[in-house]
């Protein structure tokens, strides 16, 4: 049976005084997310707009807990063809997580999903996407700092399912890490989960070079 760990275990702080790790700061660094991206072609287009109503019924029926990376995670990537060669997937170990207040105890669980070494997927399953994809953030660096891949420069996704975030990380051999997240996508705001499958799109590009 899989431990239960708080999410306030481990933070970025926390990473940045054990490993050196600091944000770039510089919107440059992470253009990935943000300059040329590709155009979705009417079958990508027709596969968001199916994830989304997915997500919707799943949703008012309060059922996407321990979902999301069937419902949501997975599709998407199907989607852009990271399922097929030259891509790969591993997994690893799903942790458990809970978080407490003074009335309130959330449970919740942290999937992993690792492609062609150079792109980490954290999933974060929990009822009604109670946890924010904020706390996954330090837990997916970690994995990345810690990844024995020769590659230097490695992305992450994040995601409750309702909200996506992106991560560029830079294992400089002879300087402190460096990393930079983008803004908060979600899925039934405006045309965000079309833009989010377009950064899937460009860093699978990326990333088979």
């Amino acid at each position: 049976m899989s431990r239960a760990v708080g999410i306030e275990k481990l933070t970025v702080l926390t990473l940045k005084q054990q490993t050196g790790l600091k944000r770039s700061g510089d919107h440059r660094f992470f253009f990935e997310w943000q300059t040329s991206l590709p155009e979705l072609n009417n079958f990508e287009k027709t596969r968001a707009a199916h994830v989304k109503a997915i997500y919707e019924n799943f949703e008012d029926r309060s059922a996407l807990e321990n979902t999301v990376s069937l419902t949501v995670v997975s599709p998407l990537l199907d989607t852009v063809g990271l399922f097929l060669p030259p891509f790969y997937v591993e997994t690893e170990k799903s942790v458990e997580i809970i978080a407490e207040d003074d009335e309130l105890t959330l449970r919740g669980r942290l999937d992993i999903v690792i492609i062609k070494d150079s792109l980490w997927v954290l999933t974060i399953e929990s009822k009604r996407a109670g946890f924010s994809p904020i706390v996954g953030i330090p837990q997916v660096l970690a994995y990345m700092l810690a990844a024995s891949t020769a590659q230097k420069t490695l992305y992450g996704m994040v995601t409750n399912g309702r909200h996506f975030i992106f991560l560029k990380l830079d294992r400089q051999a002879s300087n402190e890490p460096v990393y930079e997240q983008s803004k908060e996508f979600i899925i039934d705001r405006d045309n965000d989960l079309e833009l989010t499958l377009r950064v899937i799109k460009q860093i699978a590009d990326v990333i088979s070079r």
